[in-house]
């Protein structure tokens, strides 16, 4: 931690609200507590303070998120910091706190700016940064964090939490065979899943991708600077599409076929839309980058 942080005035005053007036009505002044267990997220309040942090830290880590709704890299990192709680599926908490509507938290925190994310376990935080920060670097933060607290809290409420579903086999020889690169293998085991379930779309959504990484693993090294030598070679620009999705530039692959389909027209537009249709697919279709290129694509098409 930069500084030190002392709780102990915060917990006090949550511990002890204040008496209710004339003019309050009893959910007013009461504490909310949640009511949903171990729930991955939970948004904190300075009532809830003490129930969903501290107490709650004593069971497993506890991250606190302090962001404020005016805070543009707030808006980068809580999506991120969700994700990966809701991937958690409880063995950690994550904490919402808006600073503007709880302002006593942020200065027990001693908060200098937003966001800032503190971790805490057994009531004391642990560690700390500010600002905005890349999936993987908060992957390893957290791997980092529970390594460091295993075996050294209370863990869930026993009879509490359900007993996790035991995985699907047929799912579990789909990604075996993946992870050793057998791309027809996986192909094979999630089409054998569709077969007698078509509207699995677990099973659908891995299909894409297993057909997608099949495609992309066979490119040529210099498939971007071929296709930009050969605008209107729509192979070529297929593959430039890949590789660039592949590279983690969906933004740059969606653009690069827009603008084909903008040279093109009859049967050749429609290949270049259908592909475009289908890496469009192997995203959430509520990502900015996916809404922006269907808004591009429409304005190309009409």
């Amino acid at each position: 931690m930069s500084g030190a942080v002392d709780l102990s005035g915060l917990k006090d005053r949550v511990a002890q609200p204040p008496a209710p007036t004339a003019s309050s009505s009893a959910a007013e002044v009461e504490p909310v507590t949640s009511s949903t267990g171990l729930a991955p997220v939970v948004d904190v309040t300075e009532a809830t303070f003490q129930a969903e942090v501290l107490e709650r830290s004593t069971q497993v880590l506890v991250i606190v998120d302090l962001w404020a709704t005016w805070c543009e890299p707030c808006k980068q990192l809580s999506p991120l910091l969700e994700k990966l709680a809701h991937e958690g599926g409880g063995n950690w908490v994550l904490a919402k706190v808006d600073v503007d509507a709880n302002p006593g938290i942020a200065q027990a925190f001693g908060v200098q700016s937003v966001p800032t994310v503190v971790a805490l376990a057994a009531g004391q935080p642990l560690a700390d940064f500010a600002g905005a920060q890349p999936e993987p670097q908060l992957r390893q933060w957290i791997a980092a964090l529970q390594d460091a607290v295993k075996g050294k809290l209370a863990g869930p409420p026993s009879g509490g939490e359900p007993e996790p579903e035991p995985e699907d086999p047929r799912f579990v020889a789909a990604e075996d065979a993946l992870e050793k690169g057998d791309y027809a293998g996986a192909e094979a085991a999630y089409n054998l899943i569709l077969n007698s379930e078509p509207g699995n779309t677990q099973a659908q959504a891995a299909l894409r991708q297993v057909r997608f990484l099949a495609r992309a693993d066979g490119l040529p090294s210099d498939a971007i600077e071929a296709a930009d030598a050969q605008p209107d070679a729509i192979e070529a620009q297929f593959d430039a599409a890949d590789a660039e999705l592949y590279a983690q530039r969906p933004e740059a692959a969606f653009d690069r076929l827009v603008a084909l389909v903008r040279r093109t027209g009859g049967d050749d537009r429609t290949r270049v839309r259908t592909r475009l249709l289908e890496l469009f697919e192997l995203f959430d279709p509520a990502e900015p980058v996916v809404v922006a290129a269907r808004r591009k694509l429409a304005s190309a098409l009409y």
